[in-house]
């Protein structure tokens, strides 16, 4: 029963999280074989000051950057 864990910073969409879920899962059937009732997949979403990122908080590191 393979179980994966997806961590993100917040933001994403219902949208793009259901693609997340729906590629992951077909990516194991495809390359693993396994069954997709048997996949189980966690999204976890994490505030940018709570996830670090060459050596600061990522909001910190963010507003550093240039505006493109």
């Amino acid at each position: 029963m393979p179980y994966v864990n997806i961590q993100i910073t917040a933001g994403a969409t219902r949208e793009q999280k259901s693609h997340l879920v729906r590629d992951v899962t077909d990516s194991l059937v495809r390359e693993l074989g396994k069954k997709p009732e048997h996949i189980h997949i966690v999204i976890q979403e994490i505030q940018e000051e709570d996830w670090g990122y060459a050596g600061q908080l990522t909001d910190d590191w963010k507003k550093q950057q240039p505006n493109d």
